[in-house]
C-alpha cells in the first residue's frame, strides 16, 4: 500500500499559485542614454532599432514541465514510501536461569530413567535438562554450575542449541566438591541485573546441603525476592544421608517459599521430568507480539523524474536557440 511519511508537505502543492497571485512581478528601471543622433548612429552600425524593453514569454511546454517539476518535488519530499503486509514476531517477556549442581555427590551412579536405565546423578540431570531446554519457546536461556563455587556457563541467549552443546559438556567436580546454594543465588541476581524481562525465573537443582556458601541462603532468597526473581527449587539427593550428601529439604522449601516459588522432590528422571513439566504449566512463558510493517522508500522515483524533466527541458531550450541563432546567421 503507498503511504507518504510527512503527507502535510502536500498542502506546499498550491504555493506557486499563491505567489503568482499575491506578489508584485518584478521590475527594474535603469539609466539609458539620449543621443540626439541615434538614427544616424544607428545606420552607422547596422543595427535595427528595437525597443527598449523586452517582456520574455514563457512557452506553454516550459510552464506545464514547471509545474510538472514542481508536483514531483513536493510529493518527493513528503517521502512517498511503499508499506508491505504485516509482520508479527513473538517473544517472551520470561529470563530463564538454570542452576545445576555438579558438586562431588553428583557422580553417585543411583540416578533411575524412565526406561530403568541407570546414571550418574549428573547425566541423568543433564538427560531432563537438556529436553527441557530444547522446549523453550522465545525463553532466554542462561546457565549456571556450582559446587564450592558458582560460576555462569551459559550467559542469556536464545540460541538454544548451543546451550544444549554446553550443557553436555559438564563435569563432575568443575567448580569444587563442597556446595554453595547461597552463592549461586546471588549469582543469578547479579545475572539478572542487566535483564529487562518481566519475568525472572531461576530453577536451582541441587542433592547436597550448602556448606561453602559467604551468603546465607535464606538471605540470598530474600535479596532475590527483592528483585522480583522467583526460584524454583528441586532435590535430588538423600535426606537421609549425611554430610555433603545429604540434601536440605528445608533450606529449599524456605528459598522457594520466600520468592513465591515452588519446592520439588526428585528421586528418579520420570519424577524430573514431571517436575519440569509441572514448572512450565505453574509458570508459562508470557509472549509478547511485536508487529511492523516493512517500508520501502520511494522517493527516488519522483525526484529523479524531475531531475530528468529539468535537464531535459534545459537541452531543448538550449537546441533551440542554436537554432535560432544559426538562422539569423544564415540570412545576415
Amino acid at each position: 500500500m503507498l503511504e507518504f511519511a510527512w503527507p502535510w508537505l502536500l498542502l506546499a502543492l498550491p504555493l506557486p499559485i499563491l505567489v503568482w497571485w499575491w506578489l508584485p512581478p518584478y521590475r527594474a528601471r535603469q539609466a539609458s542614454v539620449h543621443v540626439p543622433f541615434f538614427e544616424r548612429l544607428a545606420a552607422a552600425t547596422g543595427e535595427t532599432p528595437q525597443r527598449g524593453a523586452v517582456v520574455m514569454e514563457r512557452r506553454a511546454v516550459q510552464m506545464i514541465v514547471a509545474i510538472a517539476i514542481w508536483v514531483l518535488l513536493v510529493i518527493a519530499l513528503a517521502r512517498p514510501q511503499w508499506v508491505g503486509d504485516a509482520v508479527t514476531h513473538e517473544v517472551s517477556a520470561r529470563d530463564l536461569i538454570l542452576a545445576i549442581d555438579i558438586s562431588g555427590s553428583m557422580d553417585q551412579r543411583d540416578f533411575k530413567t524412565p526406561d530403568d536405565e541407570t546414571l550418574t546423578r549428573l547425566d541423568g540431570v543433564k538427560r531432563v535438562i537438556s529436553d527441557f531446554i530444547a522446549r523453550r519457546k522465545g525463553d532466554r536461556v542462561a546457565l549456571i554450575l556450582f559446587g564450592t563455587r558458582a560460576y555462569v556457563q551459559v550467559p542469556f541467549t536464545q540460541d538454544l542449541q548451543t546451550a544444549r552443546q554446553l550443557l553436555g559438556q559438564i563435569e563432575v567436580g568443575m567448580a569444587g566438591e563442597q556446595t554453595a546454594i547461597g552463592d549461586t543465588i546471588g549469582l543469578a541476581i547479579k545475572s539478572f541485573a542487566a535483564s529487562t524481562a518481566k519475568e525472572k525465573l531461576l530453577i536451582l537443582l541441587t542433592d547436597g546441603n550448602d556448606t561453602a556458601s559467604r551468603v546465607p541462603p535464606e538471605h540470598a532468597a530474600d535479596i532475590a525476592r527483592q528483585n522480583g526473581v522467583v526460584v524454583y527449587t528441586i532435590g535430588v539427593g538423600d535426606p537421609a544421608a549425611s554430610g555433603e550428601n545429604r540434601v536440605d529439604l528445608g533450606v529449599l522449601k524456605a528459598v522457594a517459599s520466600t520468592t513465591e516459588g515452588r519446592f520439588f522432590r526428585a528421586e528418579d528422571g520420570a519424577q524430573l521430568q514431571a517436575i519440569y513439566v509441572d514448572i512450565d504449566r505453574l509458570s508459562p512463558a508470557k509472549l509478547q507480539t511485536l508487529s511492523w510493517r516493512p517500508k520501502l522508500p520511494l522517493f527516488q522515483w519522483p525526484l529523479g523524474a524531475a531531475v530528468i524533466l529539468g535537464l531535459v527541458l534545459w537541452l531543448a531550450l538550449l537546441i533551440a536557440s542554436e537554432w535560432r541563432r544559426g538562422k539569423a546567421v544564415g540570412h545576415a
